[in-house]
C-alpha cells in the first residue's frame, strides 16, 4: 500500500495534502475571449483533495492565446474569472498554481484578439494543422519573428501574469517550458533560428526561460514560481536534437541557481514520444535540489517506487484525473477508475468536463 503519495508534503512554504500533483492539461472550456468560466471552478474544486493542482495552460497576453477557448490572465475579466476558480479550490483546503503558457507559433489568428498576432523565436511554421471553432482545421501559419527588443518585452508579460495570478488568489504559478510553445520553441534549434544573445548555443536558446523564471520570481516570490520543461518531447513539430542532454542539464543547474521552487520534468513516453532516459532523469536529479516534481503514465505502485527512491519529490497525474474528481480517495481505497471519453476532452460545456461521477454516486 502506497504510504508516501497519501502523506503530507512540503512545497517551499506550502504543506501540501499528499504527495499527488495534477498535471496541467488543456481542457478549451473558457469563453470565445478566452474568459474562466464558472464550470471551471467547479471542475477544479472538484479535484482538490490533490496535493496540488496545475491548472490548464493560461494564454499571458493576447499573443499567446493561440487555442480556441483557453483561458487567459491579462485583463480584469480574466482575473475576476480567475478568483471564483482559486477561492472554489481553497474552500475545499485544495493547492492551486496557474500555469502560463504562450502558444507562440502554435496558433491562429481566429484565435487572437483583434491587434494580437502569431508570434515565435523565428518564422518558421509548425507542420500540420491546428483545429478552430469558426472554420475547422487550419494550417499553421508562418509566424512573424520576434526582434530582441520584443523578446524582452514578452519576458514581462510573464512577470505581468504571474502578479496577476497572485492577484486573482492562485497559490504559484508554473512557467511552461515544455510541448512546443514559446519558451520550447526558443529552446529547441529546429523552431530557433535566431543569431541574437537567444539563438545559437544552448546557453543562448535557453535565456528566454531562465529570464522568465528570474524575473517571475523576483516579482512574486521565487518559492511561487516553478518550471515545466519536456526534454525529447516532439509535440507541436519539436524535433529532437543533439545537445538534448546538455541543454536540459545546464536548464536544471540554472535554475537551481535561480532558486524556483519546483522543477516539473514530463516524459510522454505513454503517449508516443520518445523515452527520457534515465541518464537525463538522474543527471537532472543532481543539478536542480529543489522539488522535483515526474509527470508520465505513472499509477500508484510505480509512483511511490519514485518517491521512496528519493528520484522524485511529488508526481503527477493527468487523464486519470480528468475523469476520476475523487481521483485520490479511489488510488487510497483501490477502487476502480473512471476511463475518459477522449472525445470531450477539448469541447465546450458540462459533459465530460464536471459530470463524471464519484464513488458514492457509482455505489448507490
Amino acid at each position: 500500500m502506497a504510504q508516501k503519495l497519501f502523506s503530507e508534503a512540503k512545497l517551499g512554504n506550502l504543506t501540501l495534502q499528499n504527495h499527488i500533483v495534477m498535471a496541467p492539461m488543456t481542457r478549451n472550456r473558457a469563453t470565445a475571449d478566452h474568459i474562466p468560466t464558472d464550470i471551471m471552478a467547479t471542475y477544479y474544486a472538484q479535484r482538490a483533495s490533490v496535493g496540488l493542482i496545475i491548472t490548464e495552460g493560461v494564454g499571458p497576453s493576447p499573443n499567446g492565446e493561440g487555442y480556441a477557448r483557453i483561458p487567459g490572465i491579462h485583463n480584469a475579466a480574466q482575473i475576476a474569472g480567475w478568483k471564483k476558480v482559486t477561492e472554489a479550490v481553497h474552500a475545499k483546503g485544495g493547492k492551486i498554481f496557474a500555469q502560463i503558457m504562450h502558444t507562440g507559433r502554435v496558433s491562429h489568428s481566429i484565435h487572437l484578439s483583434e491587434n494580437a498576432e502569431v508570434v515565435a523565436p523565428s518564422a518558421v511554421a509548425a507542420a500540420g494543422e491546428i483545429y478552430t471553432d469558426t472554420e475547422g482545421m487550419k494550417p499553421f501559419p508562418t509566424p512573424r519573428a520576434l526582434t530582441t527588443e520584443e523578446v524582452k518585452q514578452t519576458v514581462q508579460e510573464y512577470v505581468t501574469a504571474a502578479k496577476n495570478a497572485i492577484e486573482a488568489g492562485f497559490d504559484g504559478v508554473e512557467i511552461h517550458g515544455a510541448n512546443g510553445y514559446l519558451i520550447d520553441q526558443f529552446i529547441s534549434p529546429n523552431t530557433n533560428q535566431r543569431t541574437d544573445e537567444y539563438g545559437g548555443s544552448f546557453e543562448n536558446r535557453s535565456r528566454f526561460l531562465l529570464e522568465v523564471a528570474e524575473a517571475a520570481g523576483q516579482a512574486i516570490g521565487l518559492d511561487k514560481v516553478g518550471v515545466r520543461v519536456s526534454p525529447y518531447g516532439v509535440f507541436n513539430d519539436i524535433k529532437p536534437f543533439d545537445d538534448v542532454d546538455q541543454t536540459f542539464t545546464y536548464i536544471a543547474q540554472k535554475l537551481n541557481e535561480i532558486g524556483v521552487v519546483y522543477l516539473h520534468l514530463v516524459d510522454h513516453t505513454s503517449m508516443g514520444a520518445p523515452i527520457v532516459p534515465d541518464t537525463i532523469v538522474n543527471a537532472i536529479r543532481e543539478a536542480y535540489k529543489g522539488t522535483l516534481i515526474l509527470s508520465g503514465g505513472y499509477d500508484a505502485e510505480r509512483a511511490e517506487t519514485v518517491l521512496e527512491s528519493g528520484l522524485a519529490d511529488l508526481v503527477a497525474f493527468g487523464r486519470p484525473l480528468i475523469a476520476n474528481p475523487d481521483f485520490v480517495e479511489r488510488l487510497q481505497s483501490g477502487s476502480e477508475l473512471n476511463q475518459p471519453d477522449f472525445s470531450t476532452f477539448y469541447t465546450p460545456g458540462e459533459k465530460g468536463f464536471i459530470d463524471y461521477p464519484v464513488l458514492e454516486e457509482v455505489n448507490r
